[in-house]
């Protein structure tokens, strides 16, 4: 499975991005699809999830009410909409897929064995 992530940047606190990951090569063996985002000296830590069939969604809450994932499976995209965004939303955010991943682990980042290249968003004050 290959990820491409992308749509990151700078924007103001307040302001609103949206992020996408397409993916390609036996996508079809991922239940899952997530995000991660990860802070300069801090660890990954779980954005959201979106179960590929179905489209259950999931959220950290540190961030809920203000993201939105979603995915187009017709296109192998996955999406993730984040508005009211806070300079302590400044992160490298990271796509990631695994056909392992399971509904009691896809707040794991060592759950994933596939992972996009990151995309950073920058938000300022």
């Amino acid at each position: 499975v290959q990820l491409q992530a992308s749509g990151g940047g700078l924007v103001q606190a307040g302001g609103s991005l949206r992020l996408s990951c397409v993916a390609s090569g036996g996508t079809y063996r991922n239940r899952y699809m997530a995000w991660f985002r990860q802070a300069p000296g801090k660890e990954r830590e779980f954005v959201a999830a979106v179960k590929v069939s179905g489209g259950h969604t999931y959220y950290a809450e540190s961030m809920k009410g203000r993201i939105a994932i979603s995915r187009n499976n017709a296109e192998n995209t996955v999406y993730l909409q984040m508005n009211s965004l806070r300079p302590e939303d400044t992160a490298v955010y990271y796509c990631a897929a695994d056909p392992s991943v399971i509904l009691s682990n896809i707040r794991s980042h060592s759950a994933y064995g596939y992972w996009g290249q990151g995309t950073l968003v920058t938000v300022s004050s």
